[in-house]
């Protein structure tokens, strides 16, 4: 091979490798390590619907997106999601072991519109998760728009399947696992309300390998011991670990007398995060907003 075909060659392996490190960079927004275990691929998760009317449209949607990978440009998916009948009450939605429970609620102008928790076993194995919606702030009109609440119903439930963001800096990468937000001009905007084909990717990623055992329910799954649950005190939540720049999203893990982690990601308002985007908002005082 001459210099000339040497150059063109050298060329285009660097190209290649750019180009996958690239599409895996693009791809990396797992939560953590954090997993559901099974023993094979495709899985089912049960995801337990205590939402009313209203919500239950929408999370319908998602669960459809979320099953339809080839729709967006993705071959396939190693998780399944079966959208089943809840077994928590809409102002608790305790943990059901091996489910994912979905509700809404008035939790109170607390400052959060959502709020996904997991519990962890043996460091890396979700056990049960649930995804709240805050009815307080979606009654309110400016976040009361469809695609608002199906942006963030599709985003809450995804973390329970150890998704983080894919970006969390506003704009939108026409995912619901980044921060963009369908309210004010953009209230009539479908970007970001559906996952996209890097979600999917990143799935196939986090469930690559195999487990031994399972955590996931064979049949309705029973409830949790008590204090695993996330209450209405968000000292129940535990310590703060991560907080973006923007303050819209913080994580926070507390260490169960079991052994196990319960892990919580935390969505909040617009004005919470505008009126100090590096504290705690936990600890503000939060008022409805017009």
């Amino acid at each position: 091979m001459n210099h000339s075909g040497n150059r063109h060659w050298r060329r285009g392996l660097l190209a290649l490798l750019l180009s996958m490190l690239a599409g895996h960079s693009w791809a990396s927004h797992a939560w953590g390590t954090y997993h559901w275990a099974r023993t094979a691929n495709p899985f089912a998760l049960q995801v337990g619907n205590n939402m009313t009317a209203d919500w239950t449209t929408h999370l319908q949607l998602s669960v459809q997106d979320w099953n339809n990978p080839i729709g967006f440009g993705a071959s396939s998916t190693p998780l399944k999601v079966m959208l089943v009948a809840g077994r928590s009450s809409k102002r608790t939605c305790s943990m059901v072991a091996g489910t994912t429970q979905v509700c809404n609620g008035k939790y109170g102008f607390n400052g959060w519109l959502g709020l996904a928790s997991i519990n962890i076993s043996g460091g890396s194995h979700i056990t049960q998760g649930t995804a709240k919606m805050n009815d307080s702030y979606f009654n309110l009109q400016s976040y009361n728009t469809p695609n608002e609440k199906r942006h963030v119903v599709c985003q809450e439930v995804a973390h329970t399947f150890g998704l983080d963001h894919q970006s969390v800096d506003g704009g939108s990468l026409n995912t619901c696992m980044d921060y963009f937000s369908n309210t004010g001009a953009n209230a009539g905007s479908t970007l970001s309300t559906t996952p996209n084909a890097h979600d999917f990717e990143q799935l196939t990623l986090i469930y690559t390998h195999l487990d031994t055992v399972t955590t996931l329910a064979a049949g309705a799954g029973s409830a949790s011991a008590a204090d695993i649950d996330i209450g209405d005190d968000p000292r129940s939540w535990g310590v703060l670990v991560r907080q973006s720049a923007n303050g819209r999203s913080s994580v926070y893990e507390r260490e169960n007398r079991n052994g196990s982690k319960t892990v919580t990601h935390v969505y909040w308002t617009q004005e919470a995060a505008q009126r100090c985007r590096s504290c705690d908002h936990r600890f503000e005082t939060h008022d409805a907003q017009p």
